[in-house]
Order: C-alpha cells, then sequence, then structure tokens
C-alpha cells in the first residue's frame, strides 16, 4: 500500500512509535482511550469488536464459543488503536454484539425470543429485528440461532441498561464534550465486513457509510474516501453498508456533527477460518494509523468547509 505522506508532528504516531500510553477507562463494558497531549475534534468507536463472553451467556448459547465469534469485529479495535495518540479518543464496547448490539436502538428485540409479553414500547417490526439481529440478536453469522431456549424480558431489560445505556450515554457525552470545545465534531464508527458479505460486488476493500449523505457533509466523506484510495484501497460507498444506528442517530451535520461508518474487508487482515490476525495484520494497521493521523490534522477545516457548502446548499 502507498503511504500518503503527513505533517511532521504526526509522524511519530503514525509510524506506530508510541509515546506514553494514553488514559485508559474500562468501565461498564466500555474500554475508552483518551487523547495523549493536545485533543482533537475526532471521536473513534469500535461497538463491534467486543470479547468478553459472560460465561452464563455462553452457557446457555446452542453455539460454541469460536461460532459465536464469528460475528465480531475482530481486532478492529486494534487496527485503530493510535487515535489517542494523534489525540482523538477511542471508545469501544468490551461485551460482545451477539450479547447486546449498541449499533441498534435501545429497544429493537424480536417478540419470538421471548417467553413473555413485551412492552408496547418496543420496536418488533424494524428490518434488523425482522432479520433477527435486533438488540438482544437471535441469530448470529450465517443466521444460526443464538439460544437454546427463550429468554425473559427482565434478561433484556439487563442488557440494554448495563451495556447499551453506558455505551450510548458516554458518546453522547463525549460527543458534547467535543462540541463545546471545538465547535464540532467528527465520529467514525469503525467495523469490519466477512467476504461473504462482499459476494458479487468484485474487489471492495473499504465501505464508507454516511447514511446516502445524510450523517456528514459530503467533503468530510470525500476526503476521507480520497485518503483512503491513496493507500491503494478499492472503496464503495454505502453499499452493502450505507452506516447503522451509531452512524445515524449522533450524524447531524448541520449541527456540527459528521459521521461516518468505515467497513473493512476481514480478508485484509484476518483468518476468517481461525478468527485469528494474518501476516497483513500490521500493514493495515499502519495504514489506519496514518489515516487517523491525516483526519486528526485536518478534521476542523474539513467539518468548517462542510458547514458552509451546507449553508450555501440551504439558500
Amino acid at each position: 500500500m502507498a503511504a500518503t505522506p503527513m505533517p511532521a508532528h504526526l509522524a511519530r504516531a503514525a509510524s506506530g512509535h508510541m509515546m506514553d500510553q494514553p488514559l485508559v477507562t474500562a468501565l461498564d463494558g466500555l474500554l475508552e482511550r483518551q487523547p495523549r497531549g493536545a485533543r482533537v475534534p475526532v471521536i473513534f468507536t469500535s461497538p463491534h469488536s467486543g470479547r468478553d463472553y459472560p460465561a452464563d451467556f455462553v452457557a446457555s448459547a446452542r453455539l460454541d464459543a469460536q461460532s459465536l465469534r464469528r460475528s465480531e469485529d475482530c481486532f478492529v479495535d486494534e487496527l485503530f488503536a493510535a487515535a489517542p495518540d494523534c489525540g482523538a479518543v477511542l471508545l469501544a464496547a468490551r461485551f460482545p454484539r451477539v450479547f447486546c448490539d449498541v449499533n441498534r436502538e435501545q429497544w429493537e428485540l424480536d417478540p419470538a425470543m421471548f417467553a413473555d409479553a413485551l412492552p408496547a414500547f418496543v420496536n418488533r417490526a424494524s428490518p434488523r429485528v425482522e432479520a433477527g439481529l435486533g438488540t438482544i440478536p437471535r441469530i448470529a453469522a450465517a443466521g444460526a440461532p443464538i439460544y437454546r431456549q427463550r429468554l425473559s424480558f427482565a434478561e433484556a431489560k439487563t442488557r440494554i441498561e448495563t451495556c447499551w445505556v453506558p455505551f450510548h450515554r458516554r458518546l453522547a457525552a463525549l460527543i458534547e464534550e467535543t462540541k463545546a470545545a471545538f465547535g464540532a465534531c467528527l465520529l467514525i464508527d469503525c467495523h469490519s465486513m466477512p467476504s461473504v458479505s462482499l459476494a458479487g460486488l468484485g474487489r471492495v476493500d473499504t465501505v464508507l457509510g454516511d447514511a446516502h449523505g445524510t450523517s456528514c457533509a459530503g467533503a468530510v466523506t470525500a476526503r476521507i474516501d480520497a485518503l483512503l484510495r491513496a493507500e491503494g484501497f478499492m472503496v464503495q460507498r454505502n453499499t452493502p453498508y450505507a452506516g447503522g444506528y451509531i452512524t445515524r442517530h449522533y450524524g447531524r451535520p448541520r449541527e456540527g456533527v459528521h459521521a461516518v461508518q468505515i467497513e473493512l474487508a476481514r480478508r485484509l487482515y484476518m483468518d476468517e477460518v481461525r478468527l485469528a490476525p494474518s501476516a497483513d495484520f500490521a500493514a493495515l494497521q499502519q495504514a489506519m494509523t496514518r489515516l487517523i493521523a491525516r483526519l486528526a490534522d485536518e478534521a476542523a477545516a474539513l467539518m468548517a468547509d462542510g458547514a458552509l457548502t451546507h449553508r450555501a446548499l440551504e439558500k
């Protein structure tokens, strides 16, 4: 992959040579890495890389641990680990997405999964629920059912209150803090995609989702696209992934919050059968570090240009 030139003051972080370790907080099932030194208006999230599987959950599942893990965005938090060294926050879930998926609305639940009736406020009919991929998923990768028996609503409520709520409470606070300090915030929601999801699309290395232009100013998405292409990646936009709940809920460019979902093809960095990093892992991690460094340097100006463009379009 061809490296994109960058400002000298970011070269140390992008080379992979870290200085002091950033402040790490592990509370409520979250891993938060705060910036070391000067902060920039960028937040990175990794909601699906969690790998702390509760023992009682694994015991209740029909699937073995390896099968459950196939739904993970394995190692994505590690691919973007340089964010704090470039002045950005990295917020990751420690719990797995098959236990509670924070990239969904709070109450997207499938009634067929539960032994008791669900409250009226539950969203029973979203496309995610119908696909078995609600806030408490019914299926894992390849459509395999997760549970041996039905759950109680009380179990779902506990998971949502102890996983979903703290994640979004913290993310919302980080966004408000960033907006207060800089006037704008760029949120990069980081994911990975299995090869099977790209069948028939030709070579796709990464997909940028901005909810078809509604969650992020076009100039910001275009710059991320250009930086990825400069690294040698084949980039696609919004197909097959246009952005999940995090991107769509928090992305409000007219209010100064720009959100983009980045999906990386798993074949670029891991063995999808063994669920282990491949020999190419370090190269992709270094490429993502260069991307992070560039965005850290350019985000404020990019978002300012994006705001001007939005105002011009509204006239």
